[in-house]
């Protein structure tokens, strides 16, 4: 699925990209249980779910939409004192782990094909920190049968949408074909990923002053945004700068700098 690639000064701006919300198209299969919650871990239950109906599945699924709390995964890149809870997993290793609190914004039922171990196709929006697969074990476990992801797509993360993105194919056939530095067409501005953080403009002499670190003053800022907000610095007709925090006095203190 969509996966935004950084590169160089770029890179500053990645923890943006990793808090913004996810969009998924997903496929649960119910009756069926795995360790890891996906096709690729080993089968722990096999009962079957024959009688179970889109009606049921529904009714269960408007139980996680919302403001919810999940337990993550063994099988996730989180860490227990250095090591990801994957390997542990992998080791035989259980770690307790506490429950986050996140929140599915949408959480639709788009097909539904009854059987022995029955299969739903939905699509999800949610917050950062979701695990779908975790998602479909508890969905699965509420609905007394079990349940695995057999199918996971990421279509949009954060303001990038599948539709704008380029396979590896793709690039591999158009590096063939023309020179390295003409694939420099296909990157993106990078700001990008933050788009949606107000633009603010500084003049030249402002601007080489926020460049060394400096809290500057920004009287658009002052009129249009509160303290704490974030928001993405330019020189006025010029490159794009950074990130900047504002400040209880109205200035825009620098959090991110791009260094030319």
């Amino acid at each position: 699925g969509v996966l935004p690639i950084c590169l160089g000064e770029a890179t500053k701006f990645t923890q943006f990209l990793l808090d913004a919300d996810k969009h998924y198209r997903a496929t649960f299969r119910f009756g069926i249980s795995t360790a890891s919650g996906d096709a690729d871990g080993e089968v722990i239950s096999e009962n079957g779910a024959n009688d179970l109906t889109a009606r049921q599945v529904e009714a269960v699924l408007a139980e996680f939409r919302g403001d919810i709390s999940q337990v993550p995964s063994m099988y996730s890149a989180l860490k227990h004192q250095g090591q990801p809870l994957y390997k542990l997993a992998r080791e035989g290793i259980e770690i307790e782990r506490e429950a986050r609190p996140l929140t599915i914004f949408s959480l639709e039922m788009t097909d539904f094909r009854p059987g022995e171990f029955p299969e739903a196709d939905v699509a999800i929006h949610c917050s950062k920190g979701t695990y779908v697969r975790t998602l479909a074990e508890d969905i699965g476990a509420q609905l007394g049968c079990g349940a695995y992801v057999s199918r996971l797509h990421r279509n949009i993360a954060g303001p990038f949408d599948e539709v704008d993105t380029i396979s590896v194919e793709e690039l591999e056939t158009l590096r063939e074909e023309c020179q390295a530095e003409e694939l420099d067409c296909l990157l993106k501005p990078m700001d990008a990923g933050i788009k949606h953080l107000m633009a603010v403009d500084l003049s030249e002499d402002t601007a080489f002053y926020f460049q060394q670190g400096q809290p500057v003053m920004a009287p658009q800022v002052y009129r249009d945004s509160e303290e704490g907000d974030i928001v993405r610095v330019f020189e006025t007709n010029g490159p794009f700068l950074g990130v900047a925090k504002v400040t209880d006095d109205g200035r825009v203190a620098p959090k991110r700098l791009v260094v030319f």
